[in-house]
């Protein structure tokens, strides 16, 4: 893993998102009795993490409620709960969302509560995406390095080479659309563009950069245009399907076989096993493909928890947060629940993970190694810009218009660089590109 969000964005411009910050509780005292605290995600497992911190405490009690992913909904739901003054007490965000909340400053610094000695026990560069301007804003989970899953008996059967190139991965999806035409080996996703640009990531891209006082905005360097062009030759050659993500019609082709592979991140590995129980054994993972024969990986979501900035229990939902992340007995719970795969930033309980995880649906397969090895190749220079919801919104718009003779990949791209560049400069911040 290399550094990512902290060492490219400067501090002038973070300055802009400290000072739109919530202020929230100024007391981090701890509880002096029974809290009970709210609190709203969707990663897998996370109620049976909620039911194990609740029967081992008796001065802090979590309701928790599950709301949709937050591209799918849960960041509209949380934003607007936040405007209205009833948001929960603490809120499940990836770190490529937590810079436009707190730039809207619906969630309040946890520094007092979460200590130098807290953070040590986590994943710098994680530690780095939740730290803006100096400030902490969210416990940090997990790493997302991404990763390929595959049909190991249908890639068998029809003669087909795990691909380890980009260039080898279109020869793979040719010759799996020839074995069966109905077939393909992975699927675009037109309603989330986090799966597009973490691939950008991969290749190198570097779309939001703050230097002094003033937001850089590039979404058509030559490792975007490298990508786009490459999934839009996969699509137009019809190589790909092209289904939402976890919508009935994606999940079914998983079920039926004629989607072979799946481009996901860490997590995926639960999610495949939760969904399709019926297919243990026949999956197998393997390192994202790559433009050069050189590992590299970008990073596909990634959870952190943050505390909304009008609770009064900050000092109870840190506790919290930091037993989900950083303890044993909150990693297991999570993972001990079949339906994560979770890759901790707690680098010292990534061991716990791989002895939890039962991995005899990938045939007793080491993911966890993989995974290690994958974070270890995530490309440098990265960053997420401080409106990542008016961005993603524009291009998952766009994505969706996408047709043969119509719109592509690279109008989509450029209609969410223009989107950002207008918002940006609404918010009155200074922004080339």
């Amino acid at each position: 893993m290399t550094p990512l969000i902290a060492a490219t964005v400067t501090a002038t411009a973070l300055a802009v998102l400290t000072a739109c910050g919530g202020g929230g509780d100024d007391s981090a005292a701890k509880p002096s009795g029974p809290v009970t605290l709210t609190f709203w995600g969707w990663a897998k497992g996370s109620k049976d993490v909620v039911d194990a911190f609740n029967a081992s405490h008796e001065n802090i009690q979590v309701k928790f409620e599950e709301i949709p992913s937050g591209t799918a909904g849960g960041y509209a739901k949380i934003s607007n709960a936040v405007k209205a003054g009833n948001a929960p007490d603490l809120v499940s965000i990836e770190y490529s969302s937590l810079p436009e909340f707190v730039s809207s400053g619906a969630l309040q610094d946890i520094g007092d509560a979460f200590t130098e000695q807290d953070r040590a026990k986590l994943l710098p560069q994680a530690v780095q995406l939740t730290t803006l301007g100096g400030k902490s804003w969210a416990v940090p989970f997990d790493a997302a390095p991404q990763a390929f899953f595959y049909r190991k008996d249908l890639f068998a059967k029809y003669q087909v080479a795990v691909p380890t190139t980009w260039d080898q991965f279109k020869s793979a999806a040719e010759k799996v659309k020839k074995a069966d035409a109905k077939a393909r080996i992975a699927t675009f996703f037109p309603d989330d563009p986090t799966t597009f640009e973490a691939m950008a990531w991969q290749a190198g891209a570097q779309w939001f950069k703050a230097e002094n006082d003033t937001w850089k905005i590039d979404t058509t360097d030559a490792a975007t245009t490298k990508v786009a062009s490459y999934w839009q030759g996969l699509l137009d050659a019809d190589l790909v399907h092209k289904n939402a993500s976890f919508s009935p019609e994606w999940t079914g082709s998983l079920k039926n076989g004629t989607t072979i592979g799946y481009l996901g991140a860490s997590w995926g590995a639960g999610v495949l096993k939760g969904t399709l129980p019926e297919q243990s054994g026949k999956w197998a993972v393997a390192p994202m493909p790559n433009w050069n024969g050189t590992p590299a990986s970008g990073m596909l979501g990634g959870t952190s928890f943050a505390v909304t900035k009008d609770s009064k229990k900050k000092a109870a939902a840190v506790e919290f947060a930091e037993w989900m992340s950083t303890t044993e007995a909150g990693v297991k719970a999570r993972i001990a629940s079949g339906t994560s795969s979770a890759f901790p930033a707690a680098t010292a309980l990534r061991p716990v993970a791989k002895q939890v995880f039962d991995a005899s649906y990938y045939g007793g397969q080491d993911i966890y190694a993989l995974f290690e090895q994958s974070g270890a190749s995530i490309a440098p220079g990265w960053a997420w810009g401080p409106t990542t919801g008016t961005t993603n919104t524009t291009i998952k718009d766009q994505f969706g218009k996408i047709a043969k003779g119509g719109p592509g990949i690279t109008d989509a791209i450029k209609a969410g660089h223009d989107a950002t560049v207008a918002e940006l400069t609404k918010r009155g911040l200074k922004v080339e590109g």
